[in-house]
């Protein structure tokens, strides 16, 4: 603007011996001049005194609340242990014997007696046969000489009677005498005999039973180890069956529970296999009385409440129990 002025003012010394008109065009360059001048003064004003603009962030989002602490975890010691039940066994052959039935397998429920397998018994039932018939022969011989022993007697009595009257001898007394004694030792031992084959018959009745593998207790076959026509050595493994319930876990403590935790007692269980496993009670049943010392921890066996589904024998478990820090 200062060099503007200075070319108007500039012009008015040139032009000063101009006409009228020359004249009335510069006062108009003036004029138009100093309207400019005080149009710009104008914004320069304007723009000084006003404030700035708030920003949309400031006006729309609100101003965040302050963070709440969350509330402490709840005091608790964490262990870790199988799920176990009390009947749990591999049913093993008494006998050597072929394989002739198989009765049940994996995954079936069995109830206790139930057959499982049957080894070959027909050696075993002709021996049993013999055994009776010979036991039925003895039983024969016993009655046999039961009534021959009465017979005797009758004779005694009479042949008392006839030598206390003097018709007879004492020689043929005494020979009456000794003949029913030696029937009582007769009978005697017909009767020994009998109960002896009496006892052999029972233990053939025994092995048969050893023939049929048969299920200890109520339960489900986990495992069958065995194929018809095998031929088993007594001892070997035939089926692993195991109980379903009840459903216990077995887990360890730090020395510092030793007098802390008794019978009774509840503990949280829940499955380390799931992605949201479901919380179980259980209640402890035993306490183990002596502290590993390679581990300086206790044993501790606790049984679960209820018939939970999500969990079985052998399943690993989360344990938790009150801390006694």
């Amino acid at each position: 603007m200062e060099l503007f002025e200075a070319v108007v003012l500039d012009r008015l010394v040139k032009q000063r011996g101009s006409t009228e008109g020359n004249l009335r065009t510069l006062t108009a360059v003036v004029l138009a001049a100093i309207l400019v001048v005080g149009c710009g003064s104008c914004d320069r004003g304007d723009a000084i005194a006003a404030p700035p603009l708030p920003r949309r962030s400031d006006t729309s989002a609100p101003s965040p609340a302050p963070a709440t602490p969350s509330a402490p975890a709840e005091n608790s010691f964490q262990s870790s242990g199988p799920v176990v039940v009390e009947n749990q066994v591999d049913v093993a052959a008494q006998r050597d014997g072929v394989v002739v039935v198989i009765a049940a397998d994996t995954g079936q429920s069995v109830h206790k007696g139930d057959l499982l397998a049957q080894l070959d018994d027909r050696e075993l039932l002709s021996d049993r046969e013999v055994a009776q018939q010979k036991l039925d022969a003895i039983d024969a011989d016993v009655k046999n000489w039961e009534a021959e022993l009465k017979v005797l007697q009758s004779d005694l009595e009479r042949a008392q009677k006839m030598w206390e009257a003097h018709i007879i001898s004492k020689e043929v007394y005494e020979h009456t005498q000794y003949n029913t004694q030696a029937d009582q030792y007769e009978l005697l031992r017909e009767r020994k005999n009998y109960l002896s084959q009496q006892a052999a018959l029972h233990s053939l009745d025994l092995e048969l039973q050893k023939t049929q593998i048969v299920a200890p207790f109520d339960g489900v076959i986990a495992r069958r180890y065995l194929r018809a026509g095998q031929r088993v050595e007594a001892g070997a493994r035939l089926f692993w069956v195991t109980a379903m319930s009840p459903l216990r876990v077995r887990f360890t403590l730090p020395e510092r529970f030793v007098q802390k935790v008794h019978p009774g007692d509840l503990v949280s269980v829940s499955s380390l296999d799931q992605h949201a496993p479901a919380i179980h009670s259980a209640r402890i049943i035993q306490v183990s009385p002596v502290v590993d010392p390679a581990s300086d921890t206790i044993e501790i066996l606790a049984e679960i409440l209820g018939a939970p589904d999500d969990l079985r024998p052998g399943m690993k478990t989360s344990i938790r129990i009150r801390d006694v820090r």
